[in-house]
């Protein structure tokens, strides 16, 4: 491995510790070229998992891709980002062990709405906005009164009645 800041391959590691729930390994090391310090991340490589679309088409499940739905939900709300980091692993993690190589976009967004949903209400309507292709105005009102209603709501809140 190289060094990020000079590109000398010679470190050494300072520190090894669990990170990520136990999912990874994170190295503290430092560069023996320029003294530099840098973390890595060691994890299992994971068979690849297929997002199947609603138009059909297939695309590799993306981590990033499902981090950044989780952060454009909860933007300008206190929701800290190692809290979504931490979610959107075990959204992973979920994932993995439930689909054995195909996932379908309903799927992942379910799991979403669940994990808002016990995060932030606010993100929660937000996302299901989007995820529900809401239309109108009753469509808000329909899910938040469910929301104030319900101290758990189901994914798919606008499919049901």
């Amino acid at each position: 491995m190289k060094c990020p800041f000079c590109g000398d391959s010679d470190q050494k590691v300072l520190d090894s510790r669990p990170a990520r729930d136990g999912e990874a390994i994170r190295r503290r090391r430092e560069c023996t070229g320029c003294g530099r310090r840098f973390s890595t991340y060691e994890e299992p490589e994971r068979p690849r998992l297929f997002v199947l679309k609603r138009d059909g088409s297939r695309c590799d499940f993306s981590r990033d891709k499902l981090l950044h739905s989780m952060v454009v939900a909860t933007r300008k709300r206190n929701v800290p980002m190692e809290i979504l980091r931490t979610a959107s692993e075990r959204i992973e993690r979920d994932l993995y062990q439930a689909h054995e190589d195909e996932v379908t976009t309903r799927d992942i967004g379910e799991h979403v709405l669940r994990v808002l949903f016990e995060l932030d209400t606010v993100a929660y309507v937000r996302y299901a906005s989007v995820f529900e292709e809401f239309e109108t105005l009753a469509d808000f009102r329909s899910v938040i009164e469910r929301i104030g209603s319900e101290e758990t709501v189901s994914p798919g809140v606008m499919k049901q009645g």
